[in-house]
């Protein structure tokens, strides 16, 4: 049984903090889909069925996953029903990828995997992924090609006990985006990402690789992805080439 619609919490300045009914019910249907109870691309319950089982109205039910579809956790299909997201989704796809052509379409990039391999955990990358100085990353090396023409070198660095498994020969079977293998093979989903964003020049190594010359400008995207909980999951640091090619963002 769900406590009454505002339930009062104590901080220290002694000022009471309420949390709607929906944003409890918010919580528990988060914590539903932390657990795994449903799957990417799952049906989830109705509202008449999530009502009864919060014992809640379905308005509120209604409230709650208003705002997890409107975070991209959930997707709601016209005549079918609500769906946990999922990164197969086509439009999941250029949700995390940002750089698109100044003019037509965006169309998926190709992926060419350089590296993977596993190491201990660089000090930079321990502390932002909350790991200890000990602990296993796996970094990944690729370069994403629009037509052809390189467009973003990306390093990644995930964490070791999630990501066991994960190698060059299966990264290179893969047909589809990388978040979606991470999600239907590792039990891992990306929910969201900090961006920082910055302006720098190509050294020799980049250059050679991304067909540019060296100190050609580059758009810099260092990246921190999280799953449910709030838990960091990825590092990424990404080097883009920006003639042609913009970063886009929707502020609402």
């Amino acid at each position: 049984m769900i406590a009454a619609a505002k339930t009062p919490r104590v901080v220290s300045n002694r000022r009471a903090i309420f949390t709607p009914l929906y944003r409890q019910i918010k919580e528990m249907l988060l914590a539903s889909l932390d657990q795994g109870e449903w799957k990417p691309g799952d049906l989830i319950p109705s509202e008449a069925e999530l009502a009864e089982r919060f014992k809640v109205s379905q308005g509120t039910v209604r409230k709650a996953v208003d705002e997890l579809a409107s975070e991209n956790l959930l997707s709601r299909h016209q005549g079918k029903g609500t769906f946990v997201a999922t990164h197969h989704e086509p439009r999941a796809q250029f949700r995390f990828l940002r750089i698109v052509p100044d003019e037509g379409v965006p169309a998926p990039a190709r992926s060419r995997f350089l590296e993977c391999r596993r190491l201990r955990a660089p000090l930079d990358i321990a502390r932002r992924l909350r790991l200890k100085r000990s602990d296993a990353v796996i970094y990944i090396r690729r370069l994403l090609s629009l037509d052809e023409r390189p467009i973003v070198l990306d390093d990644l660095w995930l964490p070791g006990a999630l990501f066991r498994g994960l190698t060059a020969e299966r990264l290179g079977q893969h047909r589809g985006p990388l978040y979606g293998l991470f999600e239907s093979e590792f039990g891992t989903r990306m929910i969201r990402a900090d961006e920082r964003l910055r302006a720098v020049a190509a050294t020799a190594e980049i250059a050679t690789l991304m067909g540019v010359v060296p100190g050609a400008p580059l758009l810099s995207v260092e990246r921190l992805s999280f799953t449910y909980g709030d838990r960091p999951v990825e590092v990424r640091r990404g080097l883009c080439i920006t003639e042609g090619f913009h970063y886009r963002n929707s502020l609402a």
